[in-house]
């Protein structure tokens, strides 16, 4: 394999971000396919990208996705994230088991919960310290390690105590959502956390505003027939809106 085309294929990686195989026939059209997946081979195994299904992602592409700080994200479309938490108050259930996830959008969910009887289980700092000033809410939280940036709380045994606990209604957010990649975050430990809680529920309510869409983080945590209803602040485009209506999942 020529140099050159070694150089020219990892700078046009490097500068575009990620890029898939038919882009790279396109731009080497006297070169076979199954060269192509070689050079990728070869640049993945020099540290210079990441192969992902179709294509590739450059290093640094990847290492850029990190979740925001979550008080950047905070102001982020407040206005949408106030809209999903209205509509979520109506799946509250008092005297069942509930999950509420850390997140900037079920924050706004907490902050709403009237004085009732409620017993929620949740992996987020702040999550739990908002509710600690409802007298009416039994607060559990899930041990692990504290994540900065997300306020989450994950890894260790986090997991393993969801196998003993009975979830009636969990709410579950999302960093990024697209129909290649389904319901995406940052942080493997957390995606591990998600998919247990979407496990050992008997209802699951993905939140997701606006900003979410066609937008994927590095792991993938759940897929739209794993979730049974989703609740976003402004209508899905009909392609979108089809794939969750092929599972069944109530759009709200």
């Amino acid at each position: 394999m020529p140099d050159n085309r070694k150089v020219r294929l990892n700078h046009y990686i490097q500068l575009k971000g990620e890029v898939t195989i038919a882009e790279l026939e396109e731009m080497f059209p006297n070169v076979s396919t199954m060269t192509i997946r070689r050079d990728l081979e070869f640049l993945e195994k020099a540290g210079e990208i990441l192969r992902v299904r179709g294509g590739a992602v450059s290093i640094e592409h990847v290492a850029g996705q990190r979740e925001e700080i979550y008080t950047r994200r905070e102001f982020i479309n407040l206005e949408g994230k106030s809209i999903i938490a209205h509509k979520a108050l109506s799946y509250m259930q008092t005297g069942r088991s509930i999950f509420m996830d850390a997140g900037t959008t079920t924050m706004a969910l907490a902050k709403l919960l009237p004085a009732e009887r409620y017993f929620v289980l949740t992996n987020g700092v702040n999550i739990a310290l908002e509710l600690s000033k409802n007298a009416g809410i039994s607060i559990n939280t899930i041990g692990g390690i504290v994540n900065k940036e997300t306020l989450s709380v994950s890894g260790g045994d986090s997991a393993k105590l969801l196998q003993n606990i009975n979830i009636d209604v969990a709410f579950v957010a999302t960093s990024g959502y697209s129909i290649e990649d389904g319901f995406t975050n940052g942080y493997s430990s957390e995606c591990d956390l998600k998919r247990e809680v979407i496990k050992k529920s008997k209802k699951t309510i993905m939140l997701m505003d606006k900003t979410k869409l066609d937008h994927s983080m590095l792991f993938t945590f759940a897929r739209p027939q794993e979730i049974d209803v989703l609740i976003t602040d402004e209508p899905l485009s009909p392609k979108i809106a089809a794939e969750f209506e092929k599972y069944g999942v109530e759009i709200i």
